[in-house]
C-alpha cells in the first residue's frame, strides 16, 4: 500500500516564519502584519485575515512573490525527502491556509498544493471567501486524497501549530516539527531542528521502509518520541 505525506508550510517547511511574514518584511509592512496576526490569534476569522492581507499588499507582484519564496528560510533536505517519496510511488501534498500564489511555488519541488485561493497579484479582483481554507479543511482535504489515492490509513501528517491539530487528531502518523507544546502532545515523532531528513528517516523506520536519503550523523538524534502510546505502528 502507498503512503500519503501531508505537509504544512508556515512554521513547518518554513521554520520560524510564514509566507505572509516574509512578504511583509520584503514590502516594509512587517509591523502592520504583526497587528493582523495578533487579531487573528485573538479569534479573528481566516477570511478576515485574508481580506486584510490584500489591503496590506495592494501592489504585490508575481515577480516579488517568486523572489521572496526563493529567499525564504526553508528546512534543509526538503527536495531529497520529496524525491524519495516520489521514487517509492508515494504521494506528497502541501495543505496550507496561506495564499496559493506563494504556496504553489512548492509544486515545482514535487508536491501537490492545496492553499487558500487568492486573486493573482497585483490584486485587482475581489477575494472569493469560499476559497479561503480553515484548519477544519485540512482533515477534509486529506480524507478526499486518501480516497483518491487508495492509501487507507497510511497518512503521515507534518505540522507545527494549532492549525494542524484537526489533522493530527485524525491522522494515523503524526510528526511535530519545531512545534508548539499542544501539538507535540498529539505527535509520536517530535523533532526540533532544521533538517527534514531527520524526522523523515524516523518515519521510514517506523513504517518499516528504510530511507534512501542520507542523514548527517550529527543530526540523527534530534527527534524524540513524546510520552504516550505509539500511534504509528506498521503499515500494511
Amino acid at each position: 500500500m502507498s503512503v500519503l505525506h501531508v505537509f504544512d508550510m508556515d512554521g513547518t517547511l518554513l521554520p520560524g516564519t510564514t509566507a505572509s511574514l516574509e512578504l511583509a518584511r520584503h514590502l516594509g509592512c512587517e509591523r502592520r502584519l504583526h497587528d493582523l496576526e495578533a487579531s487573528f490569534a485573538a479569534g479573528g476569522s481566516t477570511v478576515d485575515f485574508a481580506r486584510a492581507l490584500l489591503e496590506l499588499m495592494p501592489e504585490l507582484t508575481a515577480e516579488v512573490v517568486a523572489e521572496v519564496f526563493d529567499a525564504a528560510p526553508k528546512l534543509t533536505g526538503i527536495r531529497e525527502v520529496l524525491c524519495d517519496i516520489a521514487e517509492r510511488g508515494e504521494h506528497a501534498v502541501l495543505i496550507t491556509m496561506s495564499p496559493d500564489f506563494f504556496a504553489r511555488h512548492f509544486a515545482g519541488w514535487g508536491m501537490e498544493v492545496f492553499a487558500s485561493v487568492f486573486p493573482p497579484p497585483p490584486f485587482r479582483r475581489p477575494l472569493a471567501e469560499d476559497g479561503i481554507l480553515t484548519p477544519a479543511d485540512k482533515p477534509r482535504l486529506c480524507a478526499a486524497l486518501q480516497q483518491r489515492h487508495g492509501v487507507g490509513e497510511a497518512v503521515v501528517a507534518y505540522g507545527d501549530s494549532h492549525s494542524d491539530l484537526p489533522l493530527f487528531q485524525v491522522a494515523r502518523h503524526t510528526v511535530a516539527v519545531n512545534a508548539t507544546a499542544p501539538l507535540r502532545a498529539h505527535a509520536t515523532v517530535d523533532y526540533v531542528g532544521g533538517d527534514l531528513r531527520v524526522p523523515y528517516a524516523e518515519v521510514r523506520r517506523i513504517l518499516g521502509r528504510l530511507p534512501s536519503v542520507p542523514v548527517p550523523a550529527d543530526r540523527r538524534e534530534q527527534w524524540s518520541h513524546p510520552a504516550g502510546p505509539d500511534r504509528l505502528g506498521e503499515t500494511t
